[in-house]
């Protein structure tokens, strides 16, 4: 995967922001994620585990739900996943397990997160079955991402 300029970036995580905004309106975590394939945004997911009753309801997984669904297909390695909040553990999981090459995090989460806790599974290099660790970008509009769960 080709890393683009910081500007870049920003300008998608602005729609990840209008993502987590809706979803703190439904009463959920301010979360939002999208998923890019050949520069365009193709997925989009909102965190709504409360909303939905669904633990597994996180914004990731619901973009990587969806990408799997559009491009029918289970290697996203072609693919970037942006997202307001550092994925959490469970969320890392299915992001090493679809093989997504590049993720672009706002803010980090630190105990639960996947790549700052202390179970960092996004840098896992153990696991046999998975390709090497993603590249990740951290602070993209760190600030904003932060003040949406204020």
């Amino acid at each position: 995967m080709i890393l683009q300029e910081r500007a870049y970036y920003e300008e998608i995580m602005k729609r990840c922001i209008e993502l987590a905004h809706i979803a703190k309106e439904c009463g959920d975590v301010a979360a939002g994620a999208v998923i890019m394939h050949d520069g365009n945004i193709i997925s989009e997911g909102i965190e709504g585990g409360k909303t939905h009753h669904d633990i597994t309801y996180h914004a990731e997984i619901e973009a990587v739900r969806n990408a799997v669904k559009i491009l029918k297909k289970n290697d996203l390695s072609d693919c970037v996943l942006v997202t307001t909040h550092e994925p959490c553990i469970m969320c890392s999981y299915a992001i090493r397990h679809y093989g997504i090459s590049l993720i672009v995090i706002g803010a980090t989460v630190g105990e639960i997160g996947g790549y700052s806790s202390k179970l960092p599974v996004l840098l896992d290099r153990t696991v046999t079955r998975w390709s090497d660790p993603p590249t990740i970008v951290t602070g993209i509009l760190e600030q904003e991402c932060r003040a949406i769960n204020n």
